[in-house]
């Protein structure tokens, strides 16, 4: 489907709305984005991103399939003060009882805000001669018969034809409801209590804060241990420092408990940083009760001219950084199932559910890693390189490798 007739409507302009708009826009003669908040120009947290001022990493992978859709992203992100660097040398992770030995790995990250980052990329979509963006606007109800989507009803009362209705409206999507207005049945949904919490506090940074690294990263050993803490470099000079834990009863939600929070960890590597630098922000907490799956593939009925990305399908324990990265792959695979079909109809959706339902497998293998400490569950790993294989430095083990890699570089390869 590139002939650049028809119309799209996205709900929510998230990355994943963004990914899809961007996708869209080669297939579409016109292509609206519809958000609910007033979208910020400068960087800074939005309502409609509650985890929006906390810690993200857009893996090496997402990376990857934002710059193919984005040529020069990645450069664009460096000269807005992103922070370049290799997983196994710049980021100093601690698990199992020791740092891990550094070693270059070929994946590199950029560090920064997620404000920062979508806004950026909200800029290219907008640049878009096929996209429009609009604000401050909620969608009430799907347009449509029992043969299929036209549209979306905009809470104004306007009803904006679409020929898809891509709905990236995330978690909290309403696509249940909607759908059920139409006969359509409701995807099964899966959640896995989680429980992690976490503060996130701002620093001033400057060029030696941390003269062997760039980043921090340590992870506690269970069952005894419990937090995680995090340093990554931001744009503007600064530190974002998080400390978080799963199954806490409160996160440190001042300074004096975060800094004995920090003082807990295993490594005194993040609280040295922390003693020497100047807080700019006090602490921000947030919490996440449960990854959240809706099985959109398994349903024996599917609309024409609506499908669901990102959050809307999954969303995942952010301590993994997952979601970014999995909802720009969802978007690539969007525009391949539409590549295959004349038209958005219901077996278009049903191609696109199985290959993000193929693309979901793997990092939701993770959210089965931090259940309630009553709850062992068996996980099997699909892919084996999307798991550490390094062992820190000192182990005794016997499975000692020559390949060293972080949890995050290992996420990376999924």
């Amino acid at each position: 489907m590139r002939n650049g007739d028809g119309s799209a409507v996205v709900i929510g302009a998230s990355m994943a709305g963004l990914s899809a708009a961007r996708v869209l826009s080669e297939r579409f003669g016109s292509v609206t984005v519809l958000d609910r908040d007033t979208l910020p120009d400068d960087g800074k947290p939005r309502r409609g991103v509650p985890q929006g001022a906390h810690g993200h990493i857009l893996l090496v992978s997402g990376l990857r399939e934002l710059a193919a859709l984005f040529p020069g992203l990645e450069e664009e992100l460096v000269a807005a003060g992103g922070t370049r660097f290799d997983t196994g040398l710049g980021l100093c992770t601690y698990r199992y009882g020791g740092r891990w030995f550094p070693a270059p790995t070929g994946l590199g990250l950029v560090s920064m805000s997620r404000p920062r980052l979508e806004a950026i990329v909200r800029d290219r979509v907008a640049k878009l001669p096929s996209v429009t963006i609009r604000d401050q606007v909620a969608v009430a109800a799907l347009a449509g018969t029992q043969a299929g989507m036209t549209g979306v009803v905009l809470d104004t009362g306007e009803t904006l034809p679409a020929d898809l209705v891509v709905d990236c409206s995330g978690r909290g999507s309403r696509s249940d409801r909607w759908l059920s207005e139409f006969g359509f049945p409701a995807p099964e949904q899966l959640e896995i209590k989680i429980g992690v919490t976490y503060s996130t506090r701002l620093y001033r940074r400057r060029p030696d804060d941390l003269p062997d690294w760039t980043a921090i990263f340590t992870l506690p050993a269970p069952p005894h241990e419990k937090w995680f803490g995090i340093a990554l470099p931001l744009e503007d000079d600064r530190w974002l420092v998080g400390l978080g834990g799963w199954h806490v009863d409160s996160p440190p939600d001042d300074a004096a408990s975060f800094e004995a929070a920090a003082l807990s960890l295993p490594d005194p590597i993040l609280a040295d940083l922390m003693a020497r630098v100047e807080p700019l922000t006090d602490p921000l907490t947030y919490r996440f009760p449960s990854s959240r799956r809706r099985l959109f593939e398994k349903l024996d009925r599917l609309p024409a001219g609506y499908l669901a990305l990102g959050d809307a399908i999954c969303s995942f324990n952010p301590i993994y950084g997952q979601g970014m990265t999995c909802a720009a792959k969802e978007a690539v695979a969007l525009g391949a199932a539409l590549d295959r079909h004349d038209r958005a109809d219901a077996g278009m959706a049903r191609e696109y559910y199985r290959a993000a339902a193929e693309l979901i497998g793997t990092p939701w293998q993770f959210a089965w890693a931090a259940t309630s400490p009553t709850r062992r569950p068996r996980v099997r790993v699909r892919a084996a390189s999307s798991w550490p294989t390094g062992t820190p430095a000192g182990s005794r083990s016997r499975r000692r490798s020559t390949r060293t890699s972080t949890p995050l570089s290992s996420a990376c390869s999924s």
